[in-house]
């Protein structure tokens, strides 16, 4: 049998470890003096490309930038 103390304490709160690690980011960001605050918010943003597929050949993809909800 698995014993729950080997556990870590984000899985045993019903986190991801994805989901924590953007908490911990977060903090570490907030906590920063200005300008380095502003540098580290502006590379929080993502970039990426969404393409559907049909008929086995990708369409014309879509550019995205999002940036993570606090």
């Amino acid at each position: 049998m698995a014993s729950n103390a080997a556990v870590p304490f984000w899985r045993a709160a019903g986190m991801t470890y994805i989901s924590y690690s953007n908490i911990c980011a977060n903090l570490v960001r907030n906590c920063l003096k200005e300008p380095h605050k502003a540098e580290a918010l502006t590379r929080e943003k993502v970039h990426f490309s969404l393409s559907k597929w049909a008929d086995g050949k990708p369409q014309k993809p879509v550019l995205r930038s999002d940036t993570p909800e606090v």
